[in-house]
């Protein structure tokens, strides 16, 4: 039970830091003496000290016959900072308590191993399931070396993301919106369409009360049809990339790639393809990526089941046409066998509005 109790600070201490360590995990580590905390730390930033360094900094010679508890298992490579296992057997500390064995082909259990080598006692896998949680985003793109796909929509009770005359503004509440902007801060990319830069000229930030982490942005835009006076490409509030097609003008690149924060990334093919465009990201280190277009991107990405979780909110407010814009604009299914299961992982309201999780099954 105590070992349930210090890790449970540790994942706290972790989670406060959920969105700023990209593409590191976040992690935790509190140090135990006696029963009594005496140093805490978390990974703030990437290229930064670790968790276990900033907590044992802080215990200090405290350490010394203590237990060590980190939501991750400590590094034992050389990155852009030392190996955390070798400066917790350095502090001389008797026991190691581990969430999660770190899936990184650089760690992956060596850093447990040389902790067991050197004596110390190791316990592995208290609060698993919560250490992997924090830290799915990162598993994730280990696993597949793609981004994690977050799609968001928000619709009516009648499942329209617009009036047939294309207005929007607002379906949700202020409560809702700013739920999203949370989200947005999490992720690392947030990605939409070319008509709807078009149609709402958005910022694409996150903007939350203090201060807070904006995703890049990223624009699908097959001919570079936006204008250059879009907000995305003129504000300079967080990086933009503008992804088009192997046709596109190379004027109109020329002419975006002049904007210090812009950068034009031009795909293989004529059309762009998901799957290649998944897996550039992937190179690129996004970890994560929200996806928050209009109806045909939103039906694209579901389906070739380019979708991890969906997060759809849902207003208590009917607009009753026909010619309303849904929210997937696809090819679909053509018989209810072939139709896309989701798995509910949560239902909550967020103001007047339903916030429904889902995952693909």
């Amino acid at each position: 039970m105590m070992d349930e109790k210090w890790m449970k600070l540790a994942i706290e201490m972790a989670r406060s830091t959920m969105g700023q360590t990209s593409p590191n995990p976040a992690v935790g580590a509190v140090v135990v003496n006696h029963g009594r905390a005496v140093g805490m730390g978390a990974h703030l930033k990437p290229g930064e000290g670790h968790a276990e360094v900033h907590a044992l900094k802080q215990a200090g010679d405290q350490a010394e016959g203590g237990t060590i508890y980190v939501t991750l298992e400590p590094c034992s490579h050389y990155g852009k900072t030392p190996p955390c296992a070798d400066l917790i057997i350095e502090k001389k500390l008797a026991r190691v308590v581990v969430a999660s064995v770190d899936p990184n082909p650089l760690v992956a259990g060596r850093g447990l191993k040389k902790l067991e080598e050197a004596g110390l006692d190791v316990t592995v896998g208290v609060l698993k399931e919560e250490a992997l949680q924090l830290n799915e985003f990162f598993f994730h793109h280990t696993a597949t070396q793609k981004p994690f796909v977050t799609l968001k929509a928000a619709m009516t009770l009648d499942g329209k993301i617009a009036t047939s005359s294309g207005s929007s503004k607002w379906i949700t509440s202020e409560e809702a919106r700013e739920d999203v902007h949370l989200d947005r801060h999490l992720h690392d990319a947030i990605l939409v369409g070319a008509n709807t830069v078009k149609q709402d000229n958005p910022s694409l930030t996150a903007r939350l009360h203090g201060d807070a982490i904006s995703p890049v942005r990223i624009v699908l835009d097959t001919s570079l049809s936006i204008p250059t006076t879009s907000a995305v490409l003129t504000d300079g509030l967080s990086p933009t990339w503008v992804i088009c097609g192997s046709e596109a003008s190379e004027e109109k690149e020329s002419l975006l790639t002049g904007v210090a924060h812009v950068r034009v990334i031009r795909m293989q093919a004529e059309s762009i393809e998901l799957p290649e465009l998944l897996s550039l990201l992937g190179k690129e280190k996004i970890l994560s990526l929200y996806v928050e277009g209009g109806a045909k991107i939103h039906g694209a990405f579901l389906d070739q089941k380019a979708v991890d979780r969906m997060i759809i909110y849902i207003a208590p407010k009917i607009i009753g046409s026909r010619d309303a814009f849904s929210v997937f604009n696809g090819e679909g299914v053509l018989t209810m066998n072939e139709a896309v299961d989701l798995s509910i992982q949560e239902i909550k309201t967020v103001g007047r509005d339903i916030k429904v999780t889902a995952t693909l099954t």
